[in-house]
C-alpha cells in the first residue's frame, strides 16, 4: 500500500537523505520516495505503519522533522465518491443490515404473545456481532489496514486489527448461547467503548477516512453514524447489566 505525507523541516539534500534513510529503516516500510523541495513523501508499506510511529522515528532523527497525512491514507476514489452521495444512499448498506438483524430477531418471538425485550436485545447483539464479523473476515487484511487508521489500540499494535473480528465473533456467539451475561456484557462495554474513542477522535478532527465497521467490503465514510453504532451497543450492554 502507498501513503502520501507532507513533511515539514526539510531544507536541503542532506535532509532528503536523512529522512529517506529514516523512513526506509522503519519496520513495514519497503520504499520511501521523498521530495525535499516540496516537503512531501510517498511511502510504500508492506504492513500498515501509523503516522505516529513514523513521526516518532523522524523526531529521533531530527527534532525539526514533522509528518502529517497529505490525504487520508486509506481513502480512495470510491470513498471520495461517497461524499457526493446523499446520506441515505451512502449508508444504505449499513441501515439495511441493521434493519434486517432487528427485524429477524424480532420475528423470532412471533406471534408476540409475550414479547421479551431483553431477549430481543440479546439476539440483536448476537446477530450484530456475527454479521459484522463476517464482513470483516471477508478481507481480514483490508479491515486491519483500515482499522489501524483510527483505532487507538490498532494504531499501536497492528495485530489487534486481525484479532478484533474474532473478538466480535466470540461476543456474537456468547450472546447467542447466553454465555455468562455479566462477563459478555462487560466485555462488550470495554471492547466497543475503547473502539469508540478512536471513532470520536476521527470525527472531532474531521478526518475523511473509511469506516471499517463493515470491513473492506463497503466504502462507508467515517461519521457520527459510526459513533452512534458503537455507543448504542455499549448502551444496550449496560442496560442488560442493570
Amino acid at each position: 500500500m502507498k501513503h502520501k505525507y507532507e513533511i515539514d523541516g526539510m531544507t536541503c539534500e542532506g535532509c532528503y537523505y536523512k529522512v529517506k534513510g529514516t523512513l526506509e529503516a522503519i519496520e513495514g516500510v519497503s520504499e520511501a520516495l521523498v521530495d525535499w523541495k516540496n516537503g512531501s513523501a510517498e511511502i510504500q508499506m508492506d504492513n500498515h505503519v501509523s503516522t505516529a510511529t513514523i513521526e516518532s522515528a523522524l523526531q529521533a532523527a531530527g527534532q525539526k522533522y514533522h509528518i502529517r497525512d497529505a490525504q487520508p491514507s486509506n481513502m480512495d476514489s470510491s470513498v471520495s465518491d461517497e461524499s457526493q452521495r446523499s446520506f441515505l444512499e451512502t449508508y444504505k448498506p449499513l441501515f439495511l443490515i441493521v434493519l434486517f438483524i432487528a427485524g429477524t430477531t424480532g420475528l423470532s418471538q412471533y406471534p408476540f404473545a409475550s414479547f421479551d425485550t431483553m431477549l430481543w436485545m440479546r439476539h440483536f447483539m448476537a446477530g450484530f456481532f456475527i454479521v459484522f464479523a463476517f464482513f470483516k473476515l471477508l478481507n481480514l487484511n483490508g479491515f486491519a489496514n483500515s482499522y489501524a487508521m483510527y483505532d487507538i489500540v490498532a494504531a499501536k499494535w497492528s495485530g489487534w486489527g486481525f484479532v478484533y473480528p474474532f473478538v466480535e465473533l466470540a461476543l456474537g456467539v456468547a450472546y447467542l448461547v447466553n454465555f455468562n451475561p455479566t462477563i459478555t456484557n462487560w466485555a462488550t462495554i470495554v471492547v466497543l467503548g475503547v473502539s469508540s474513542i478512536g471513532v470520536i477522535e476521527s470525527n472531532l478532527n474531521k478526518r475523511k477516512i473509511k469506516c471499517a465497521c463493515l470491513g473492506d467490503v463497503f466504502n462507508l465514510p467515517m461519521s457520527t453514524v459510526t459513533i452512534v453504532e458503537d455507543l448504542s451497543m455499549v448502551a444496550m450492554a449496560v442496560f442488560m447489566l442493570l
